[in-house]
């Protein structure tokens, strides 16, 4: 089963959320396993939708336990790290392909270092990335849910 990572920020709109949600269904109903930060706002709801479609989530957790970062209650496995923002390497390292929802810096640094490892990152509604004029090679931006859960997965059969 494909681990698809889904970065966003702790804090969302309910645009965002929605969009979020029918990410983490599509991706379960697909047989993919979601990994996100495990918290509140994008990570909260991508964890419903998965959950929702049947699937497994992956929260890694910024502290060192439930009582110093309690999961979201649709984390199937929390990962207690106790590396605060140094987490988002793990995030980007064990994810197969990143999905990115809207989100702040923490989900830009998030990008910006599953691209340096290689990875494919799908943005939805996500930063705009330019590097001396043009989007970077793996960064792929979409318009819906559907798109970007599709793209993921047509990554993966390239493998």
């Amino acid at each position: 089963m494909p681990i698809i990572g889904v970065m966003g920020s702790a804090v969302c709109t309910d645009a965002e959320g929605k969009l979020a949600e029918r990410v983490g269904e599509v991706i379960a109903q697909r047989g993919g396993i979601v990994l996100c930060g495990g918290g509140s706002g994008i990570m909260k709801a991508v964890c419903m939708g998965a959950k929702r479609g049947g699937g497994i989530t992956i929260g890694i957790m910024p502290g060192s336990d439930r009582y110093e970062s309690p999961p979201n209650e649709f984390v199937d496995i929390p990962i207690f790290t106790g590396m605060s923002d140094g987490r988002n390497s793990i995030n980007a390292k064990t994810s197969e392909v990143v999905i990115a929802i809207a989100g702040s810096y923490g989900t830009l640094s998030e990008i910006g270092l599953a691209l340096k490892n290689g990875k494919k990152v799908v943005a939805l509604e996500s930063w705009e990335l330019y590097r001396r004029g043009k989007s970077p090679e793996n960064y792929f931006p979409v318009q819906s849910a559907e798109e970007a859960v599709e793209l993921a997965f047509s990554f993966l059969d390239e493998r």
